[in-house]
């Protein structure tokens, strides 16, 4: 599902982590993945927010997914040393609420290489 979207959200945060390095800010990350998709005519929105609900009543607060790729991909940021089980929760949460099925947890914080999961419901 959704495969070779994945493998080019992917390979545009290669690029990042090749380039950046790590150690960064997330907000350097984001702003350079940011780039690097639009560079490469990936369609992204940042920081969309979705609307959550509680037995059909809108909540005033918002989920703000890092990026939403080619439409359908949730993608969370990280920069930090290492992924931890509550740091999956926010994508799945993410995915959940927005109704897609397909979700990235990618972190920029690992000294040795860039560290991702790929989430699918």
């Amino acid at each position: 599902m959704l495969k070779q979207e994945g493998y080019e959200l992917m390979g545009a945060a290669f690029e990042v982590y090749n380039v950046q390095g790590y150690g960064m800010a997330e907000e350097i990350y984001q702003q350079s993945l940011e780039i690097e998709l639009g560079l490469r005519s990936i369609p992204f929105i940042s920081k969309a927010p979705v609307d959550v609900y509680f037995k059909g009543h809108k909540l005033s607060t918002k989920y703000q997914p890092d990026l939403l790729v080619f439409g359908e991909i949730v993608v969370e940021l990280k920069a930090i040393k290492a992924l931890a089980s509550e740091h999956e929760a926010q994508p799945f949460n993410y995915m959940r609420i927005s109704g897609k099925k397909v979700g990235y947890l990618i972190n920029f914080g690992t000294a040795c290489e860039l560290e991702w999961k790929r989430f699918v419901i």
